[in-house]
């Protein structure tokens, strides 16, 4: 099954983000550590290209920490620059200020060569709806959003962070990609909470969920529900926690609606444990 859509604004910001990358020095993208592959926009590699760019893998307090260091070794591998961070956790913040400076010295440096007097390393921070950007904007900026003027070619009152006076950064809008070639990517997504549950059955993306822990994470599915990894049928394991949990109609009928509500919600505030829906070894 082929999951498609391309609302107009999608488009218009792709091409935002071509229009404007000449006047970055380096991308930074925002993955979701708990999918960094499935969260990372194909569309957008395309249009990326040539540019320095570095990952950052954003909520790595609710990811696997082992997967998320293989997730850091398999982007180094293919010399990429990666991060993983909790954008709550004000040395992670230094650490991606830190990076970003690094990233933005090779092109002071030309600068220099030049003699053009040094600047602030300009960044264009870009990643899919709800990975987190905007909360980290406000981290890296210490939530006083400055705007540091026009610069040419750029629409007019277009916003720059200046973060610190280390480097200066240019938002772009979230941008999904027109349709998932592979119905396993937006499970994940819709999983996560990046894209909206209604675009998938809610009780399909629990299953997904379930039997993926069942494969991988089976002592914390234990542990929350006391679902054995070996219990094969679906509707008995949404009927234990649907008892377990109250999520019952008039009549004492589980609800599995209710059921997987209280499932995602468990696995998006991390009441599931550290979850990774996707692994290095599986691509």
């Amino acid at each position: 099954m082929t999951i498609q859509w391309f609302p107009g604004h999608m488009a218009k910001a792709r091409r935002e983000v071509e229009e404007k990358l000449k006047l970055v020095d380096f991308v930074m993208e925002l993955v979701d550590a708990r999918a960094p592959l499935s969260s990372q926009n194909p569309m957008l590699q395309q249009v990326l290209q040539n540019k320095p760019k570095m990952i950052v893998l954003m909520k790595r307090d609710l990811a696997d920490h082992k997967e998320t260091e293989k997730w850091i070794s398999y982007f180094k591998d293919r010399d990429i620059t990666a991060i993983s961070i909790n954008v709550n956790d004000k040395a992670d913040i230094k650490r991606v200020i830190q990076l970003a400076k690094e990233l933005g010295q090779e092109k002071m440096e030309k600068l220099k060569k030049k003699g053009i007097q040094p600047r602030p390393a300009r960044a264009m921070i870009v990643g899919i709806p709800n990975v987190g950007k905007s909360t980290l904007i406000n981290r890296l900026a210490n939530k006083k959003i400055a705007k540091t003027g026009d610069r040419p070619g750029v629409t007019r009152h277009q916003l720059w962070i200046k973060v610190k006076k280390d480097f200066e950064l240019l938002d772009t809008p979230g941008i999904l990609w027109p349709k998932f070639e592979e119905e396993v990517v937006g499970y994940r997504l819709a999983a996560i909470g990046t894209i909206k549950d209604q675009l998938l059955s809610l009780q399909d993306i629990v299953a997904f969920v379930i039997k993926y822990m069942q494969q991988y994470y089976p002592k914390q599915l234990i542990d929350r529900y006391q679902i054995h990894p070996d219990t094969e049928d679906m509707w008995d394991i949404f009927v234990t926690i649907g008892k377990q949990h109250g999520a019952l109609e008039s009549g004492g009928n589980v609800n599995f609606d209710k059921v997987s509500d209280i499932v995602l919600r468990d696995l998006r505030t991390g009441r599931l444990g550290n979850i990774t829906l996707e692994t290095p070894d599986e691509n």
